[in-house]
């Protein structure tokens, strides 16, 4: 691997989230792949100790934040872009299929009529294919659904793959596909394609749960996940994962934040608006999900 970039991962072990910091060291210009924003689901209560640490390391190392980058709509943490855009700039992008994700929580939490599905509340929309660039580093995206509708995969230099949820390390397996718009035949075609890449693709996890009581890890590669992921090794069928997926989701229990973290990250970070005492409120949907 040839890569000029440099990249520095935070670990948040309340949610097993990992952020990872690219930065060109030519240009200095960097980009944040999904932060974290702490919350407390007992009181309510959030806190910027996640954030701080990655803006402090930005900071000290004189980058400037060029870009936030969401895999997607996080059904596990709650995203700290519009914090980290206070603190530092740059801009927050995820993928065009927001929108779907938009709408359907939309309908689920019911809110507010003023609350926009068109994306608006994020800075960029990426869609498939689309290049960008991290300083001199070149990057594109591919639209990686599954998990999601609007799950996105970033790759860099064609040399690594920021892959959001959609693939964890090879003996954690895949995402869980069950939520409002997942689809487990749409997420084995995703993984697929992630795994057409060169077989020596640096692969950055976004979560890790170190089954068997390893110690926690975020980086493989498209070798080593096609050869040994025991959800979608080369010698899997379509039809083996679909059935694997269905039954072991069946078994899974809803995230302990996905009703706050949906509501607030389907707004790019920001929460709900103050009602007229001033106060704002997340939404506890009952019997829905």
């Amino acid at each position: 691997m040839s890569s000029k970039a440099v990249v520095k991962t935070f670990f948040d072990q309340a949610t097993f989230t990992y952020t990872h910091v690219l930065h060109d060291p030519e240009t200095m210009q960097a980009a944040i792949f999904d932060s974290v924003l702490n919350y407390d689901p007992k009181s309510g209560r959030t806190d910027t100790q996640s954030a701080d640490e990655v803006i402090a390391y930005v900071q000290d190392a004189g980058l400037t934040l060029q870009w936030q980058l969401e895999t997607h709509v996080h059904a596990d943490h709650l995203s700290a872009a519009p914090y980290i855009k206070q603190k530092l700039g740059g801009k927050v992008a995820i993928g065009d299929h927001i929108t779907i994700v938009q709408e359907t929580f939309k309908s689920i939490f019911n809110a507010e009529e003023s609350f926009s599905t068109d994306g608006s509340q994020f800075d960029v929309k990426l869609s498939e294919g689309d290049t960008f660039s991290i300083g001199n580093l070149q990057a594109y995206v591919m639209h990686t659904p599954g998990h999601t509708p609007a799950c996105s995969t970033y790759v860099v230099e064609n040399e690594l793959a920021f892959v959001g949820d959609t693939l964890f390390m090879p003996d954690q397996g895949t995402a869980r596909c069950d939520f409002p718009g997942g689809d487990a035949n749409t997420l084995f075609n995703s993984i697929h394609r992630i795994l057409q890449l060169p077989d020596d693709t640096k692969l950055y996890m976004c979560h890790d749960y170190a089954p068997n009581g390893r110690e926690y890890k975020y980086l493989t590669t498209v070798k080593e996940q096609r050869e040994a992921n025991i959800h979608v090794n080369q010698n899997i069928s379509l039809q083996e994962f679909v059935k694997m997926r269905t039954e072991r989701d069946a078994t899974l229990a809803m995230p302990v934040l996905i009703l706050p973290s949906v509501q607030i990250n389907m707004r790019a970070g920001e929460m709900p608006p103050a009602e007229d005492n001033g106060t704002r409120y997340l939404k506890i949907p009952l019997n829905v999900l």
